[in-house]
């Protein structure tokens, strides 16, 4: 195994490789192996094994006559494969996004101090924030519509077996 200080003949040190927070590395590999990830792997396994033996059971209900079973039999396959795909991406995902671990202050693999931008980062999405509102008639001046439809209202709220058409205003 070469060290950082040197190398094996016709091959260069590869430092990326054997930073913590590339993906491919123990490090990383880790994050997958919190009990989160242990329930999402347990439960793709069941679900693609539970997919695949549906599948062949309608196969075997195709092979007896039964016509409407070709179609599931070829559904539960797809299900399955869909299932690897999300698990797949969610395990891409993971991998690619920031480490857990990492505390902010410390320096990056490459060596550039912690406070310097970082120039290839990927764009982040972060949770909606509500913003405060201002009213239209936050200037001062009342809606005469408004005005209306809330006496309406309130009258409405005041007499409760009046109907609509009874409304004086």
């Amino acid at each position: 195994m070469p060290t950082p200080g040197g190398t094996k003949p016709g091959r260069a040190y590869d430092a990326v490789s054997e930073s913590a927070a590339t993906p491919g590395t123990l490090d990383a590999m880790k994050r997958l192996w919190t009990p989160a990830w242990i329930a999402r792997h347990v439960a793709m396994v069941v679900l693609v094994t539970g997919f695949l033996a549906l599948g062949w059971w309608q196969v075997s209900r195709a092979a007896a006559g039964n016509a409407i079973s070709w179609g599931y039999a070829v559904e539960w396959p797809i299900f399955a494969g869909f299932v690897v795909f999300v698990w797949w991406r969610e395990v891409r995902h993971t991998l690619r996004g920031p480490a857990a671990a990492d505390p902010p202050g410390e320096a990056s693999a490459a060596g550039a101090p912690a406070d310097a931008p970082q120039a290839a980062t990927r764009p982040v999405v972060r949770r909606p924030v509500r913003v405060a509102r201002v009213s239209a008639a936050a200037d001062g001046g009342e809606d005469g519509d408004l005005v209306a439809y809330n006496h309406y209202l309130q009258w409405l709220n005041d007499n409760p077996g009046a109907k609509p058409g009874d409304y004086p205003g």
